[in-house]
């Protein structure tokens, strides 16, 4: 009496483990990309209605002339414009003895992104922190 196996195999393959599989790596995609820092300036950046803690030591001002297309660097307000080679080393011999070096960055609405972000890798360079000052509202 020979004996007959039942067991027939099937030629499907079946998807749902492999659906978890990249729902999960799916998930902890989104998860550890939002953790991600990027190399970003520390910034203290104040809000128009309350005041920053840290007490800045210098100030620099970016006035743009429109009609010639032209920036300058003005240091804690004076009124010689500073060229923008000499305004890192004017600030590292201003806060050079300071505990807490902090400077503020001034900018008229006109000047583009770019020249603002320079003085922060100024900033960034040296170890400061910056301040990106703001009217109120």
């Amino acid at each position: 009496m020979a004996i007959k196996q039942r067991n027939k195999l099937q030629a499907g393959f079946s998807m749902s483990s492999m659906t978890d599989v990249v729902f999960l790596l799916l998930i902890f995609f989104l998860v550890t990309s939002t953790l991600i820092n990027p190399n970003a300036l520390k910034l203290l950046l104040p809000k128009s209605t309350n005041q920053v803690s840290a007490q800045p030591q210098v100030s620099i001002s970016i006035k743009h002339y429109r009609d010639t297309d032209t920036f300058s660097y003005h240091i804690n307000g004076q009124a010689k414009a500073t060229p923008y080679e000499q305004v890192e080393l004017a600030v590292q011999a201003l806060l050079q003895n300071s505990a807490e070096p902090t400077f503020t960055i001034m900018a008229d609405q006109s000047v583009p992104i770019e020249k603002v972000v320079e003085l922060m890798n100024i900033a960034k360079r040296n170890q400061y922190k910056a301040i990106l000052a703001t009217s109120p509202e």
